[in-house]
């Protein structure tokens, strides 16, 4: 045989070798030594956030405890939706395309992008709304399918946040839900508990969706119109990205408002309860560990967070002159002084 023959039969073992490799089951992909594993992650905020730092170092972080090391074993491909539903679209099948071994999402909405954009590539979702509500899982224990993951909230903290409010500033007869339908978790998971504990606590609660930045000012301000107005801000990645201007509008009008993340009183905002959405990225990283180990996704338990935080920020409070009852403040996992 010719050497340039010979050379053209090596190169095309060795191409035939590749995609054979490919096309693999996924678990036997993962278990190749030598091979760097790529891990997708895309978050819903801009990638310069401090919210999206914060995470995405808690998950290199964990994935480094648990023997991966960039550079050596595994790539990070990060990509950032900015809150903005195109740029989410745009992102998930870019990043879908380069065909990672798994790719963490960050929120609802980026967990359905990606989940339209392949149907085999094993997704861990994190910081979600309900995963079965929200189409991602057949159930809790076998999700089935490419996903699985971590969720943050239950249609029951709709109720929770509407409490919060009016313990807060008990003055409060109207709430305000403000939520981008284009990157929010559905408003309907938190109406019925909402509505619930306006109904016996004498708020009425109203959905208030925007669909830009400028559109924020002008929900706060009708609050203010008229005393007792509140406002609650639902999780949505289109919040976390502008809650500067959300919290800003509030103190300027002098709204109390409750958000769902700590994020928002760390940054001057009233008070927050919910789940801290940095440990599940954490969480996620055994996920990830597990799944590059051979684990199917649709056989890894979606989990739901064992704690809530509440984080009140007295500085705000005085601010707006609420007094924050002695018992909030025995209850609350951290206050802002």
């Amino acid at each position: 045989m010719k050497p340039s023959c010979l050379m053209r039969r090596r190169d095309v073992i060795a191409a035939i070798g590749g995609a054979a490799a490919y096309a693999l089951p996924l678990g036997a992909r993962a278990q190749q030594p030598g091979r760097i594993r790529v891990v997708g992650v895309l978050i819903g905020f801009p990638v310069s956030d401090p919210a999206s730092l914060t995470e995405v170092a808690a998950l290199r972080a964990a994935l480094a405890r648990l023997g991966w090391t960039e550079g050596r074993d595994l790539r990070l491909e990060v990509r950032a939706g900015s809150g903005n539903a195109d740029t989410v679209l745009v992102s998930a099948k870019a990043l879908v395309n380069l065909r990672p071994d798994v790719i963490v999402g960050q929120s609802t909405a980026v967990t359905a992008a990606l989940a339209r954009e392949t149907r085999t590539i094993p997704l861990v979702f994190v910081n979600i709304a309900d995963s079965v509500a929200s189409g991602f899982a057949a159930s809790l224990a076998r999700p089935g399918g490419n996903l699985t993951g971590f969720t943050v909230d239950n249609s029951a903290q709709g109720g929770k946040w509407v409490e919060l409010l009016k313990e807060i500033a008990p003055a409060t007869v109207r709430a305000a839900l403000l939520f981008n339908p284009a990157t929010a978790a559905p408003v309907k998971l938190y109406m019925p508990s909402s509505e619930a504990a306006g109904s016996s606590s004498g708020v009425q609660v109203s959905a208030a969706a925007v669909h830009g930045k400028d559109e924020i000012e002008a929900v706060i301000a009708a609050q203010a119109r008229q005393p007792g107005g509140g406002l609650i801000v639902l999780p949505d990645t289109f919040n976390t990205t502008n809650r500067d201007t959300i919290i800003a509008q509030a103190a300027r009008h002098k709204v109390p408002a409750v958000y769902f993340n700590h994020f928002f009183p760390d940054s001057g905002g009233l008070a927050s309860y919910g789940a801290d959405f940095t440990e599940q990225f954490r969480e996620a990283a055994n996920y990830v560990h597990r799944i590059l180990k051979g684990a199917k996704p649709g056989e890894l338990p979606v989990q739901a967070p064992t704690k809530f935080e509440l984080v009140v920020n007295l500085k705000t409070a005085k601010a707006l002159a609420l007094p924050v009852p002695p018992r909030l403040l025995a209850r609350a996992d951290r206050v802002i002084e």
